[in-house]
């Protein structure tokens, strides 16, 4: 038999995937959950515990059970994945859109992110991610020509980590990462739907391949209110 407070947590979990309860709004206090389950507080406090352990709620001192906002999507900070594969452990299915993949000549800003010679040509991709049809994630990758010197808008539609890894059987090894918040750009208003944004959080990858050359340079510009980036971390003694 289930425990009455795992019942109450199952119960309250339905409730908020049901909008019972919406984000940034208080659930009943202790006193009227023990009266609605006839349960003792020692057993409310439990589920509730349990509903906070697992990120349905925040416990506010002197304020009661705040509902927290679960439609933002965990990006880890530490890991090395692609979005496709990053893709397939949400809960909704994002659309790719491929709006630039071309062979160019860099910028003096990007020659210098990747290190490159003045003849040195790249590729620049740029693709936004939707989720329900909202433009939220506005990805700029360079890619050094000499490392991926051929590359189509099918792959950047696809997965360029695994045409990089399949076909080029190169092996990405390890990336340097900066988080900055900036202010949107005419880009980032123009291909994002930031209507009430003031702000974009951005994600700078210097991606590095086996023997440690520096082969791409990104900016994951991201809207603000959809994204908790998440990492574990440990305390070294």
């Amino acid at each position: 038999m289930r425990n009455k407070y795992f019942i109450i947590y199952q119960d309250m979990v339905e409730q908020l995937n049901k909008a019972k309860y919406v984000p940034n709004e208080y659930l009943p206090s202790e006193h009227e959950l023990m009266e609605q389950f006839q349960t003792s507080r020692e057993t409310v406090r439990k589920a509730l515990h349990l509903l906070a352990q697992n990120g349905y709620i925040q416990k506010i001192r002197g304020k009661g059970s705040l509902v927290i906002d679960r439609s933002k999507f965990d990006f880890p900070v530490s890991g090395l994945v692609s979005f496709k594969e990053l893709a397939e452990n949400l809960d909704q299915t994002p659309t790719t859109t491929v709006h630039q993949c071309e062979r160019m000549t860099p910028s003096d800003f990007v020659r210098d992110q990747l290190r490159l010679a003045y003849t040195d040509q790249v590729w620049e991709v740029v693709r936004t991610r939707s989720f329900d049809n909202s433009r939220i994630i506005l990805d700029k990758d360079y890619l050094a020509e000499k490392y991926v010197p051929y590359l189509t808008k099918d792959i950047a539609q696809d997965s360029i980590y695994a045409y990089v890894e399949g076909e080029l059987e190169l092996t990405i090894s390890f990336a340097k990462k900066e988080i900055v918040v900036e202010e949107p750009t005419k880009e980032d208003r123009s291909l994002l739907d930031l209507e009430g944004f003031h702000n974009i959080v951005v994600i700078k990858n210097y991606v590095y391949l086996e023997d440690a050359s520096l082969f791409q340079y990104t900016e994951s510009r991201h809207r603000p209110d959809k994204f908790r980036f998440v990492d574990f971390a440990r305390r070294n003694q």
